[in-house]
C-alpha cells in the first residue's frame, strides 16, 4: 500500500469510526450550519496545493453560468447542453467504464474503513388537494418526497433514481428537507444514507430526534447509515470516493441518499474549471449508483434561484428552491418553488411552507400573501 493510500485510510478511519468522539461543534439548525462550512473553506484556502487561491474568485464565478462564457446556459437558451428538456447529461457507457475501472483497481479506500462503517452503522399541514385533474399514468417507477403539500404539487412523484438538489439560503430548512426525505423512505421500509459535511453524527440524530423520527432505531435495525466527513479531506480523496461509492451504496442496499451540503465540496476548489469537472464526475458516480439522491446546496448571495456556484442545478434532474419572500408591508414568509423535474409534470407556482416540530409542511392551496 502506498503512502497516499495509508493517508486516506487514516482520515477515513478517524472520520467514520470515531462517531462517539466527534470533536466538531454540534449544529442543530440550518441557519447555524453555514458558518461552519465557511470555516472549512477558509481552512482549506490557507493551505497548499489545489486549495490555494483567492476566495473572491469563487464568489465571482457563482454569478455566471459555468458552462458558457456568454451566459447562455443561465439564460435558458435552447442550445444549452443542460437545458431542462434535454436528455440525461450522464452517458451510461461512460458510467459503466468508470465502474469497471474502479473494480479493477482493487484494494480501495472503502475496503476496510468506509464499507465497515456502513455495516457497523446498521448495528450500532397542508391541504391534500391536487393541482392535476386528469389521472396520471407512467411506466417510470416514482417516489414521494415525503413532504405534505409538496408531493401534491408533483404529478405521480419524482422518478426513481433521479438526482435532486434543494437550494436555499440560511434558515430555510434545507437540512430538515433532506432528513424528512430520508425519513419518508425509512417509514416505507427503504434503506437510507446521510452524508454530512457540516454537522456531526450526533447532531443529525438530535435533529431527527427532536421531530420524533427515531433515526437511532433505524440505525440499530440496519436501515440507516449516517456518515460525517470533513470537506477538505473528502476533496483530497474524491477520486477514491467517486470510484467506489456506487459499489458501497449497492452493498448497503441504499434506496435514498442525502449529501449535506454539496456547496462545501464545491468551495474546496478555487479554480472554476476544476470545480465544474470534480462536481460533474461526482454526480455522475451517484447517477451510476442507481440511488435516488438529494443534494443540499446554498443559494447564491445575489440570486436566490441559483446555487452558490451555479453548477449543480445543471447536473441534476430536479431542483427545489427554498426562499424568503417579503411583502410590501415587510412581512416575511418561507416559500418553495419547483424549478424543474425531468420526466414529470409539476406545479410551477410558488407556495408558502412552515417548519414545525413535525418537519416541513407546504400549503399547496394557499397564496403566499
Amino acid at each position: 500500500m502506498s503512502e497516499d493510500d495509508k493517508s486516506d485510510d487514516d482520515w477515513f478511519e478517524s472520520a467514520l469510526d470515531d462517531e462517539d468522539g466527534d470533536s466538531r461543534p454540534v449544529e442543530a439548525d440550518d441557519a447555524s450550519a453555514t458558518p461552519s462550512g465557511s470555516d472549512a473553506a477558509e481552512s482549506a484556502s490557507t493551505g497548499t496545493g489545489p486549495f490555494e487561491g483567492d476566495s473572491d474568485d469563487g464568489e465571482r464565478s457563482g454569478d455566471s453560468s459555468p458552462f458558457a462564457d456568454d451566459g447562455s446556459a443561465a439564460s435558458g437558451r435552447e442550445d444549452s447542453p443542460f437545458d431542462d428538456n434535454s436528455g440525461d447529461p450522464f452517458d451510461s457507457e461512460a458510467g459503466s467504464a468508470d465502474a469497471e475501472s474502479a473494480g479493477d483497481n482493487g484494494g480501495g479506500l472503502f475496503d476496510d474503513d468506509f464499507a465497515t462503517a456502513f455495516e457497523s452503522a446498521g448495528s450500532g399541514g397542508g391541504d391534500s388537494g391536487s393541482d392535476f385533474e386528469e389521472e396520471f399514468e407512467s411506466d417510470i417507477p416514482r417516489v414521494d418526497i415525503g413532504i405534505e403539500g409538496l408531493d401534491q404539487m408533483i404529478q405521480g412523484g419524482v422518478p426513481q433514481r433521479h438526482l435532486i438538489v434543494t437550494i436555499g439560503s440560511a434558515g430555510t430548512g434545507k437540512t430538515t428537507f433532506g432528513l424528512q426525505f430520508l425519513h419518508h423512505g425509512l417509514q416505507n421500509g427503504e434503506n437510507a444514507v446521510f452524508l454530512t459535511l457540516e454537522q456531526s453524527h450526533d447532531a443529525i440524530l438530535d435533529t431527527a430526534g427532536d421531530r420524533g423520527w427515531g433515526f437511532e432505531e433505524y440505525e440499530e435495525q440496519g436501515q440507516l447509515a449516517i456518515v460525517d466527513l470533513d470537506p477538505v479531506e473528502m476533496a483530497n480523496s474524491l477520486d477514491n470516493i467517486r470510484g467506489e461509492l456506487p459499489a458501497l451504496i449497492e452493498k448497503f442496499g441504499a434506496d435514498r441518499l442525502v449529501l449535506d451540503s454539496v456547496s462545501l465540496l464545491e468551495m474546496m476548489y478555487d479554480d472554476q474549471s476544476r470545480r465544474r469537472t470534480e462536481v460533474f464526475d461526482f454526480t455522475r458516480s451517484l447517477k451510476q449508483a442507481g440511488v435516488t439522491t438529494m443534494l443540499v446546496s446554498e443559494a447564491s448571495e445575489s440570486n436566490p434561484f441559483a446555487s452558490r456556484h451555479g453548477i449543480i442545478e445543471y447536473l441534476t434532474d430536479a431542483v427545489f428552491i427554498l426562499q424568503y419572500v417579503r411583502s410590501d408591508t415587510g412581512e416575511t414568509r418561507l416559500a418553495v418553488e419547483i424549478q424543474k423535474i425531468r420526466n414529470a409534470n409539476h406545479s410551477r407556482e410558488t407556495k408558502p411552507y412552515e417548519i414545525t416540530n413535525d418537519g416541513i409542511s407546504v400549503y399547496q392551496q394557499a397564496n403566499i400573501f
